[in-house]
């Protein structure tokens, strides 16, 4: 029996949240937590160049397309997760990137 309860209370949570969302976004007044997360930008050019590759060998090492890179460096987009973390390892510590990926890179 408690279970049924418990799974009740859990339903009922679910769409008491689900109906604050519709309010919300429907613009009325709710007790919704707002949180609002911008990234940081990231200097791909400056990561690029921190390792002497062509935009299509960084490519190659993020692992993504060129077009790709050329958008992040253009800024008409944002790298996203892993992306983002490997190009800030890459501007603090070049030489250990090239060295973890020299082999990768001599191909």
């Amino acid at each position: 029996m408690a279970k049924k309860v418990k799974k009740r209370r859990v339903m009922d949570d679910l769409l008491e949240s689900l109906e604050e969302a519709r309010d919300y976004f429907a613009g009325k007044k709710t007790g919704a937590i707002v949180h609002t997360v911008i990234p940081s930008d990231t200097d791909a050019r400056l990561a690029r160049h921190r390792l002497g590759l062509s935009q299509r060998e960084f490519a190659a090492v993020i692992g993504t397309g060129v077009g790709t890179v050329r958008k992040w460096e253009l800024g008409t987009r944002r790298p996203s997760g892993a992306a983002r973390t490997l190009i800030e390892v890459i501007k603090s510590e070049p030489k250990a990137v090239r060295r973890a990926l020299k082999n990768q890179m001599a191909s």
